[in-house]
This record gives structure tokens, sequence and C-alpha cells, in this order.
């Protein structure tokens, strides 16, 4: 027979310390059924409950009763109750559809009184602020203007002082060649 050699195994023990009255075995001891605040609790809600349950009872076999005696009239009136329901089912749609449709007007009508309050408010301030940046504007291009036109003025008198000073080399040459 072969024996088989067992290995060492490790044994790792991890201790967890309970705060008092955690639950352990000492607890079990002390507490064997429900406390005392939820027996309180089922006590006072097992009536409220129960109350509830019975008016529902009571709630639901009154409809059926109420269903039972109104089914043969409404089979009976049929032809005059269908077509009131849908004459005052589409009254009520119209009424709350221009109810909205009104109040939809109103809203985008004050938007645009007060956006046009806001524009009118600013415009006095952006015409004066357009005039100051165009007089300011005509300056500057009246500036410009009368240097362009002093420069023009200058280059028109050195070529004239050139031509003139070339035209007399001309005709001194011209005259000293005869």
């Amino acid at each position: 027979m072969a024996t088989h050699e067992r290995q060492p195994h490790q044994i790792q023990v991890h201790t967890v310390h309970h705060p008092p009255g955690y639950g352990g075995e000492s607890s079990l001891h002390h507490q064997q059924g429900p406390s005392k605040s939820k027996i309180l609790a089922v006590m006072a809600l097992l009536p409220v409950g129960g109350a509830l349950l019975g008016l529902a009872g009571l709630t639901f076999v009154g409809t059926m009763i109420g269903l039972a005696v109104a089914t043969p009239v409404f089979i009976i009136f049929s032809p005059v109750i269908v077509p009131a329901a849908l004459t005052i089912g589409l009254a009520v749609t119209g009424f709350l559809t221009s109810g909205t449709f009104g109040l939809t007007g109103l809203t985008s009508l004050s938007f645009l009184v007060n956006r046009l309050r806001q524009a009118t408010g600013s415009v006095p301030e952006q015409i004066d602020y357009a005039k100051e940046r165009m007089q300011d504007l005509a300056v500057y291009a009246g500036q410009k203007t009368e240097e362009v036109g002093q420069t023009i003025q200058s280059k028109a008198q050195e070529i004239g002082t050139e031509d003139q000073s070339q035209a007399q080399t001309k005709s001194g040459r011209r005259s000293g060649k005869s």
C-alpha cells in the first residue's frame, strides 16, 4: 500500500472585536423575541390597516352595485349620452385650447414689447456713438487728404524743378551747339 505523505497546513486565525450589544452569544440570551416597540407598532397599525382594508372593500362593493344599476340606464340612453359626452369633451378641449393660445399670444406680445423697450432705450446712445465715430472718421479723412495733397504738391514741385533744370540744360546745350 502506498502511503501518502501529508503536507503541513497553515491556519490563520483572524479575531474580530465586536462592540458590546453587537449580537454575539451573550445577546442571544437577552433577546428571544421582538422588542416592545415593534409589538406596540404592530398593535397600533393593525386596527388602522384593517379599517382601511374594510373601507376599500365597501367602496369596491358600492362601485359594483352602482355599475350593475347604471349599465341598463347607459344602454337605454346611450344614443343621447354619447353625443352629449362628445359635445362636452370637445367644448372643454376648445376652452382649454383657446386659453392656451391666448396665453401664448400674450406672452409673445409681452416679450416683443420688452425687446422694443430695450431697443428704443439704447438707440439714442447708439446714434450718438455713430455720430461721434463719423466725425472722427471725417477729421481723419481730412487730415489724410491734406497729407496726400501736400505730398503730391511736393512731388510735383520736385518734378517741376527737375524738368526746368533738364530743360535749361537741354536749352543750354542747344544754344552752345549753334
